[in-house]
């Protein structure tokens, strides 16, 4: 999994809250077979997205933070994908599907992601 990053409750914050760079995260765990036929296209995008998009993987079985976090996002299913711009959830897709529509998911919210990034505006104190 070397272009997906593993987040947990610990790492939440500074892993998908903080980054610039738009941010997926597929919420699943190790009962759910989806989720597991899920795993080597979603490390496959992963690589080909490298430099534009950060991937990142949830857990939500493996703590009962991770499944706050689930929670608190709406997760009520897995695997589920959300993207985060700057922190902000942006999106999402329920369920497995082939890497084709993956890849057609990833360039529609690429290109929201920049709409969200020209509509940003900093807040200075």
């Amino acid at each position: 999994m070397g272009s997906v990053l593993e987040v947990k409750a610990s790492n939440w914050e500074k892993e998908v809250l903080k980054p610039v760079v738009l941010t997926v995260v597929d919420f699943w765990h190790n009962h759910c077979p989806w989720c597991i036929r899920l795993n080597p296209m979603f490390d496959d995008v992963a690589e080909e997205y490298k430099g534009r998009v950060r991937f990142a993987k949830l857990n939500i079985l493996e703590s009962p933070d991770n499944q706050k976090i689930a929670i608190h996002y709406g997760v009520m299913s897995t695997p589920t994908l959300l993207f985060f711009c700057e922190g902000r959830h942006i999106g999402g897709a329920v369920g497995f599907m082939p890497k084709e529509n993956l890849k057609r998911i990833m360039d529609d919210v690429i290109k929201r992601h920049r709409e969200c990034i020209k509509q940003s505006t900093e807040i200075k104190a």
